[in-house]
C-alpha cells in the first residue's frame, strides 16, 4: 500500500522533502502536486518504473512523457533550444506549461516521440515541486494523473490512494489538485503550436 506523506503545499518541510525523494531514488513511482493537478512520476533513467506508470495509465509506446525541471539552464541540458525559442520560455516558465522542443542526447531515446525526437518541457510554479527538483538535482520523468475512463485528472490526494494505493508507492498530499493539466505548446516549428488546451492562457500563441 503506497504511503501518503503529507508535506505543507506552501512551506515544505526538507525532511520530508527528502524522504519523498530516497524513495524516488530507490525506485519508487510517486504521485504529486504541480501547478496544474497532480502527476505520476519517477527518475529518469527508471525503466520499470517508468513501465509502471504507462500500465498506471494504459498508455502505449507512444505516449509523451514530460521531463519536469528546476529552471531555464536544465531545460538547455536536455533541449536545442534557440534564442527565440529561450525567450518564450523565460516569459512562460515557471508555470502551467509543457513545451515540445527537439530533444539532446542526455533523454533516451525511450523517452523521446519516435518519429520526431522531441520531448515534452516543463518547470512548474510549485513549492513542493520545486524542493524536490532542487533535492533530486535532475528532471523527473512525469505523466499526468488521467487514469483510464477518468474524463478529468483525480484532485483530492487522499482518492489517489484509495485508487492507486498498490499500483504507485508514494502519493505527496500537497493539498486539493486542480482538475486541468498543463497547457502544451509545441516550439519546434516555424511558429508556436497549441497541441493541448490546459491550465496555461495560450491566447500570444494562437
Amino acid at each position: 500500500m503506497a504511503l501518503l506523506l503529507s508535506i505543507h503545499p506552501m512551506s515544505p518541510q526538507p525532511r520530508l522533502i527528502r524522504q519523498a525523494i530516497a524513495a524516488i531514488r530507490e525506485g519508487s513511482v510517486v504521485a504529486y502536486p504541480t501547478d496544474s493537478c497532480y502527476a505520476l512520476g519517477c527518475l529518469i533513467g527508471d525503466k520499470d518504473a517508468m513501465e509502471r506508470i504507462r500500465r498506471i495509465r494504459d498508455a502505449g509506446k507512444d505516449h509523451n512523457f514530460t521531463l519536469v525541471c528546476r529552471d531555464l539552464s536544465e531545460i538547455a541540458k536536455y533541449a536545442r533550444v534557440d534564442n527565440i525559442q529561450y525567450r518564450t520560455l523565460r516569459t512562460f516558465t515557471p508555470g502551467p506549461y509543457t513545451f515540445l522542443l527537439e530533444a539532446t542526447r542526455e533523454v533516451p531515446k525511450r523517452l523521446q516521440n519516435p518519429k520526431r525526437r522531441t520531448i515534452g518541457l516543463r518547470v512548474p510554479d510549485n513549492p513542493i515541486v520545486r524542493m524536490l527538483l532542487a533535492e533530486l538535482g535532475e528532471p523527473i520523468m512525469s505523466s499526468t494523473l488521467l487514469l483510464p475512463g477518468d474524463e478529468m485528472p483525480i484532485t483530492d490526494p487522499h482518492e489517489v490512494k484509495e485508487r492507486l494505493g498498490h499500483a504507485v508507492d508514494l502519493v505527496i498530499d500537497g493539498g486539493q489538485g486542480g482538475f486541468e493539466p498543463s497547457s502544451v505548446v509545441d516550439l519546434t516549428g516555424a511558429a508556436p503550436v497549441v497541441v493541448r488546451h490546459g491550465k496555461g492562457d495560450v491566447s500570444t500563441f494562437e
